[in-house]
């Protein structure tokens, strides 16, 4: 395996406390050395990569992604959703259990990870299901599980709604040392909701989804948590509501934590109305896009921006971010939902739930957390690294040396726009194609091997 010399960058390592321009060494797949001591130390037949202008960062971590395989790849496999993955930076992703088969069992962890060895392009961990099916009535064998190799476990795209079931399922994954992700949807108040519950649901005459059908789940959640010592990682928060309570409660203590996602932070429910309602009405809060007039054009009722949860109003928004900012949410994710164009291509009560969402992942998240002022560079990167691998004890997220050469390198002021010929992905499901970008990867590394471009 070649050694590489990363010349001229800035190096931002969370973990580390490092913020400056130095070299970095890559050698046998391991950090080798940083700053002055990486040329002192590089082999005369090292590859040197001049990155002057651009950010050298641990590699970024995804800790909620759908690669749909096994069972449905017409929509993503391990080797295009990694693909993807490696596109938009992220050097390490933990892929979903609501596959088909689900994974809620030994034998679908090892296809998973023989498959991965065989095809991806980045790291890949599994999360393994809480219940058999995700049907939430039988736990899954959780131990076993472990065993496997899952690094959490999760009913993901559902939400076990038996609160007795779910406290057993806490206190068994606290003997295993297992966080748990929650999918916070209590289905009795979500009911058959498809935009979130408001002014635009009720003008477009769409079936609302009230934010509290969220933020309920969010309260049970911390009381169990709080109850059984287990960490309770509540996936992509999109309410105020649910902010509010993850604060409060990371301020007593109880072990959990959440996520946020870049279209809950960028889009709300205006963006259903279609593209000249938003920009009129929210478009303002898109850090560098108001006023400009080469933004998109979209119609109302366009399927690419159903998701689940659903895109809300602009104060909540507003609170996902004051959440990132003041360390409420320390993890950023994309919840990547690739599906089938002819699934989407229906009527909106009808189309699947999710989008796409490695590839622009990364300047989304410059442009409304970094660009805007409202966090550092380092305080950003940390919410992609260090974040994630604690929620999830990985030994990731550090450009210490002798740490996995994982590496992200972008550039935080270049600007593009993103159109379906880029992706990587197997679908073309994103809400942001033609989008004006600033901050796009540069090179992604793996284990010392350049996976990207």
């Amino acid at each position: 395996m070649k050694a590489w010399l990363l010349t001229g960058g800035r190096v931002v390592d969370p973990a580390e406390g490092r913020d400056g321009p130095a070299d970095v060494l890559i050698q046998e797949g391991k950090i080798r050395a940083i700053g002055n001591e990486a040329a002192a130390l590089c082999p005369p037949d090292a590859e040197r990569v001049d990155v002057h202008g651009c950010v050298v960062s641990p590699g970024w971590i995804d800790i909620h992604v759908h690669l749909r395989d096994p069972g449905q790849t017409a929509k993503e496999t391990i080797a295009t959703g990694t693909a993807a993955a490696a596109r938009g930076g992220f050097t390490s992703v933990v892929c979903m259990p609501n596959t088909s088969p689900a994974v809620d069992n030994a034998g679908t962890v090892a296809w998973i990870k023989q498959r991965a060895a065989e095809q991806a392009h980045v790291h890949l961990f599994v999360a393994g299901a809480i219940t058999k099916s995700l049907a939430g009535e039988e736990l899954a064998p959780i131990g076993a599980l472990k065993r496997a190799g899952v690094v959490a476990i999760t009913d993901d795209g559902h939400c076990v709604q038996n609160h007795e079931l779910m406290r057993r399922a806490l206190e068994y994954a606290r003997m295993f040392d297992l966080p748990v992700l929650d999918h916070c949807q209590d289905y009795s108040l979500v009911n058959d909701g498809v935009a979130h519950e408001g002014l635009w649901s009720v003008l477009l005459g769409l079936r609302g989804w009230p934010s509290v059908g969220e933020t309920l789940i969010v309260a049970r959640n911390i009381l169990l948590a709080e109850l059984t010592g287990c960490h309770v990682h509540c996936q992509h928060l999109s309410a105020a509501g649910s902010v509010a309570l993850i604060r409060e409660a990371r301020r007593r203590g109880v072990p959990v934590s959440a996520e946020a996602c870049p279209h809950h932070f960028v889009l709300t429910d205006a963006a259903l109305a279609g593209s000249e309602k938003f920009w009129a009405h929210d478009g303002a809060g898109v850090w560098g896009l108001a006023g400009r007039t080469d933004l998109p054009h979209w119609p109302a009722y366009d399927t690419r921006f159903k998701m689940n949860p659903p895109v809300r109003s602009a104060r909540d928004r507003e609170a996902i971010l004051e959440g990132i900012a003041d360390g409420t949410i320390e993890v950023l994710a994309t919840d990547h939902a690739p599906h089938c164009s002819f699934e989407k291509e229906v009527e909106f009560d009808y189309a699947p739930f999710g989008i796409t969402g490695l590839e622009t992942a990364l300047p989304l998240a410059l442009m409304q957390l970094y660009h805007s002022g409202r966090m550092s560079l380092p305080d950003l990167i940390a919410r992609f690294t260090v974040g994630p691998a604690r929620v999830l004890r990985l030994d990731k997220g550090t450009l210490r040396p002798g740490a996995d050469a994982d590496i992200t390198v972008f550039d935080p002021d270049r600007e593009w726009v993103f159109t379906p010929e880029d992706t990587r992905s197997k679908s073309r499901n994103s809400p942001f194609y033609g989008w004006p970008l600033k901050g796009q990867v540069v090179m992604t590394i793996v284990a010392g091997r350049r996976v990207y471009p």
